[in-house]
């Protein structure tokens, strides 16, 4: 059966399920705002416990880390990103979500060669663009002022 481009984009069009997007938009827009809500909880929490806010802030950012990863390995955070879609990886909880998949899924394959190879494969080559990145700017800018 030889088709044009036209009839088979009206083909797929007409098989395939229209996506839910205001249903998604607000599951993105609670979730990723609770996200947000609970970093505020506990930056408030961390100051008041006598962190400065550079410290609180740190401490903010390790804590949704490891929560989002122990979420991941539980296999939790797919479950909720499924609903939520970019709400859960936006915030920081999408970078431990893309550190720690990897790894769990790799993890049959030994703790060397599986886990820890396999760890950095998603967010390796950013923290190395990022460090790259940095140190150029660094340079350009110590530059400039000698």
């Amino acid at each position: 059966m030889e088709l044009t481009n036209q009839e088979y984009g009206r083909m797929v069009e007409k098989r395939s399920t229209p996506s839910p997007t205001g249903k998604n938009m607000v599951w993105a827009f609670l979730v990723g705002g609770g996200i947000c809500a609970l970093g505020q909880l506990l930056l408030n929490l961390y100051k008041g416990m006598g962190l400065e806010q550079e410290q609180a802030g740190t401490a903010v950012s390790v804590s949704l880390i490891v929560l989002a990863g122990v979420l991941t390995g539980l296999g939790w955070f797919d479950t909720i990103a499924k609903h939520a879609g970019a709400g859960t990886l936006v915030p920081i909880t999408g970078f431990a979500n893309a550190m720690v998949s990897p790894a769990l899924e790799f993890r049959s394959e030994g703790f060397i060669t599986g886990t820890a190879a396999k760890l950095f494969v998603v967010a390796g080559p950013v923290l190395v663009y990022g460090v790259g990145a940095s140190v150029i700017y660094g340079l350009i800018l110590a530059l400039l002022r000698a």
